[in-house]
């Protein structure tokens, strides 16, 4: 029994990883559910405190990793127009053209949005490279939260 739940954590792992870059997967979730994997064995590696911890980061960066995109694009001077079409896009290219769609709807929902407001080229162009920024950042901020679980992950087998 305990070496199945070391292999599904294993797989979990892997998956997480690939989660980081594809948004179908949810990268930090499936990282965590591996730690909560290892506490059903014999011996406990972890704290109930450090697994709260870990609990609250990982809805903290999935949470995170929906707005970042909206918030780049704010932060690069997009209008309500331009973070309403990239929070469009984000929903849009999730749920209807995954895995590409995450990256492409939320830039071309800035865009779009900050043309329907009567803004030039530039000004839109500018809003929808905050969103890529946003999703980079997301990206890395889930990776770095999968990396962490992974070490705690692999040094207490």
């Amino acid at each position: 029994m305990e070496i199945a739940l070391i292999v599904i954590g294993i797989v979990l792992i892997l998956l997480a990883l690939i989660g980081c870059f594809v948004p179908v997967l949810p990268g930090p979730p499936l990282a965590f559910i591996s730690l909560l994997l290892l506490q059903i064995g014999p011996e406990i590696p972890f704290s109930w405190k450090f697994m709260a911890i870990m609990g609250v980061v990982v809805v903290i960066i999935t949470v995170l990793d929906y707005m970042v995109p909206v918030l780049g694009a704010k932060k690069w001077g997009g209008s309500k127009y331009g973070i309403l079409g990239a929070f469009v896009g984000v929903v849009i290219g999730l749920f209807f053209f995954p895995p590409f769609g995450f990256i492409a709807f939320p830039m071309l929902g800035a865009m779009a949005g900050e043309l329907m407001k009567g803004a030039n080229a530039k000004v839109a162009y500018k809003a929808a490279i905050g969103t890529l920024v946003g999703l980079l950042l997301g990206s890395v901020l889930k990776l770095s939260v999968v990396l962490v679980i992974a070490y705690y992950f692999f040094t207490n087998l």
